[in-house]
């Protein structure tokens, strides 16, 4: 079933932040090649922690992502 929204969503795009004390993260969600792409970036308070990293979802990510957002995707037919 996972695999058929993901099919059907291709394309589909979602952009998240997050602000707590000393933490700031943003994260971009992509739907592409039949795989969920997370590409998280942000900053804590040390002077050398920024980060950049991109990674395909692990399957309780994907899980995750589509319960959390099912109401905005297309599943038409399913």
């Amino acid at each position: 079933m996972r695999q058929q929204i993901l099919g059907q969503n291709e394309g589909f795009e979602l952009k998240t932040s997050y602000s707590g004390k000393n933490f700031t993260e943003y994260r971009w969600y992509r739907i592409t090649g039949g795989e969920l792409r997370i590409r998280s970036s942000g900053k804590t308070s040390w002077a050398d922690s920024r980060f950049d990293r991109e990674d395909v979802a692990t399957d309780e990510q994907t899980h995750r992502f589509l319960r959390e957002h099912l109401a905005e995707l297309n599943t038409d037919g399913l």
